[in-house]
């Protein structure tokens, strides 16, 4: 392929990584705020364009690096919308650089794995959904990195990740429960219109497969955070080991799935 077909990549992911490495190298970031709000912006609308290039032109495209590009995007843009209320600048030190890699994943591979029921309505509102799904809860782990380093900061422990500064404690954990708890609706919904699919098509409510297995144990996990939460007040690290197992759990339900397929399998 010609190396011009890698530029719009190449612009995004220098675009993602500049941003991102100016705010752990700038001190005071107050006056940069704007100009990285814009600079994120067009890295999205360039992003997007790509993803539609590689994933909606000709058949619904949807292998794994084209997956994570597009939950990385919807979790950059998550994080784009959510910093205009909550000033959530240091964040974009742990949103960017994955979404980065993702591009490069994106840029590299381009094996082709057809969607089956792309003409589906149903099947496309639960691809939908579980997308959004995955992202807020990428979203969600991010945020717990961010919330674990800050609390380091404040107890002044060392730490690998220096940062210029935090958002409070308080104001990063009330945003952390809320996205889990949007997260936890739409995985919900995600596991409601799977069974209403697989019954639809295939006779049978769930398939007890490997993705389902891990998706369950990720749905009984942060249920059971959002009602420790809920009963006992569960914050701190409690939250934060928590959100990063289920979160680990769900990224084993249907990326470690596409890895083995796709990767190992070469399916």
């Amino acid at each position: 392929m010609q190396a011009s077909i890698y530029l719009p990549y190449l612009i995004v992911i220098v675009l993602y990584s500049a941003v991102a490495v100016r705010f752990w190298r700038t001190s005071s970031m107050q006056s940069k705020s704007n100009k990285h709000a814009v600079l994120i912006a067009l890295g999205l609308i360039v992003h997007a364009s790509l993803l539609y290039q590689d994933i909606f032109i000709g058949d619904l495209n949807l292998n794994i690096a084209n997956t994570l590009s597009l939950i990385l995007w919807l979790t950059v843009f998550i994080y784009w919308i959510a910093n205009f209320k909550h000033d959530l600048q240091s964040l974009q030190a742990f949103v960017l650089p994955p979404a980065a890699a993702s591009l490069a994943l994106q840029a590299y591979f381009h094996n082709n794995v057809i969607v089956a029921f792309a003409n589906d309505p149903l099947f496309m509102i639960h691809i939908a959904i579980a997308l959004l799904a995955y992202s807020l809860f990428t979203f969600a782990a991010l945020h717990a990195l961010l919330m674990a380093a800050a609390e380091r900061s404040l107890h002044q422990k060392t730490s690998l990740i220096k940062l210029p500064s935090f958002p409070p404690i308080m104001t990063m954990e009330t945003l952390l429960f809320r996205i889990i708890g949007l997260g936890f609706i739409l995985l919900t919904l995600t596991l409601i219109s799977g069974m209403l699919f697989s019954e639809q098509i295939f006779h049978q409510a769930l398939k007890l497969n490997h993705k389902n297995i891990f998706t369950i144990i990720s749905w009984l996990i942060f249920g059971s955070l959002l009602l420790g939460r809920a009963r006992y007040g569960w914050r701190g690290r409690t939250a934060i080991r928590w959100t990063l197992t289920g979160f680990a759990v769900l990224l084993l339900a249907y990326i470690g799935s596409k890895f083995v397929l796709e990767v190992l399998l070469g399916r």
